[in-house]
This record gives structure tokens, sequence and C-alpha cells, in this order.
């Protein structure tokens, strides 16, 4: 759900904008400040924030561009536009070794291990995932735009874009966590018993 909410502008922007792509910009521009400060107000790091921090540029753009030019042509492959948008940041992210899912992971998971090696090394390769989805969307996107394919086909594009990640995530996530409850309980029975304690004798009196 953390990933849903951190994607909702995305979401909000492709279901508003079929009724009006203003109103759905503007929405999507609402939603990602609100991201920002929400997770400013978390204790999350700027430089974890890509994610966000990227999402509000591309709300801000848009919606500017809604406003001052309606009709333009932008809006007939902003869906492609922005699914391309979403994997510059995720390449973006993994160039600077900073995946952007670092910033979502960070909202449920104890600060303790925000640094840790394999925090960063599992957003990674979640960032990764996400980031080729991303991509493989833009592409099929722009792909059945320029065929002049139906709107159904590019819509299966899109949602193909978030669906796979988010299933992969959710069960690699799963997974990680039973290796570590495995391995806990591994070294919890391989440490050694304490010794138990010795029975207290009973003092002895010395008969006047």
């Amino acid at each position: 759900m953390n990933y849903l909410r951190n994607f909702a502008p995305w979401l909000v922007y492709a279901g508003v904008s079929v009724f009006n792509w203003q109103l759905g910009a503007l929405s999507a521009l609402v939603f990602s400040l609100y991201l920002v400060v929400q997770a400013r107000r978390a204790g999350v790091e700027a430089s974890a924030q890509i994610l966000d921090f990227g999402t509000l540029l591309y709300a801000l753009g848009l919606t500017v561009l809604a406003f001052t030019h309606p009709h333009s042509s932008i809006h007939e492959h902003d869906s492609a536009i922005s699914s391309a948008w979403l994997a510059l940041i995720g390449w973006a992210s993994l160039a600077l070794r900073n995946p952007f899912t670092l910033g979502i992971a960070r909202r449920s998971a104890p600060k303790e291990v925000w640094n840790a090696p394999h925090f960063i090394r599992i957003n990674t390769v979640i960032t990764m995932v996400w980031t080729v989805g991303f991509t493989l969307s833009a592409a099929g996107e722009f792909t059945c735009s320029a065929l002049g394919a139906g709107s159904a086909l590019q819509i299966f594009c899109k949602a193909a874009g978030f669906v796979v990640p988010a299933i992969f995530t959710a069960r690699y996530v799963k997974k990680v966590r039973a290796r570590v409850a495995a391995k806990m309980a591994a070294m919890e029975a391989a440490a050694p018993a304490a010794p138990a304690a010795e029975p207290v004798q009973p003092l002895a009196y010395a008969k006047p």
C-alpha cells in the first residue's frame, strides 16, 4: 500500500484526466506536494525523496502546460510520457546509487536500518524491477501510439508497468522477511544454552 500511495499522483492524473486533463494535472500536483510535505514531517531525508520530487516537478510542469496550452497535442501522449519520466527517475536514482524506493521503504521501517547496506541492497533490486517495468511500459505505449493501436492496448501496457512490479515487490519483501526470520531462528537454536544455576545448599549450623 505504501507504493500505491506514493504513486497516487500518477494514478489520480490517469483517472481524472480522462474527463479533464487540466483538473487531472492540478490534482496530481496537489497530491505530489502533500507527499513531499508528509515525508519531510516523517523525517525522511530529501536525498531519499527522488520519486517525490521527480513527481512534483513533472506535475508542476504538466499543470502549467495544461492551463497555458489547454489544446496542446502533448495531452495525446501524456500517458507514455509519464511512464518515460518515471523510468528516467528510476535510472537516475540507480545511477546515483540512491534507489527511489528508499524513500517509500523508510516510511514503514525503523530508522536503525535506513542506511544499512542490506536495506539499500534490497531497495536497489526493487527499484531496478520498477524501473525496467516503466521503461517497457513507455516503449509499449509509444509503439501503440505510433502504430495507431487501440487505447485498450495502451491501457494494458500502462497497467502492466505498475501491476507486475507491485506483485514482485510484495513477494520479494515477503521472501526476504522469511529468510531473515529463519536466520534469526537458526542463530537462536545454535546459541549455547545458559548453564543451569546450581542449587543452593542449606546452611549447616553446628550444634552447641
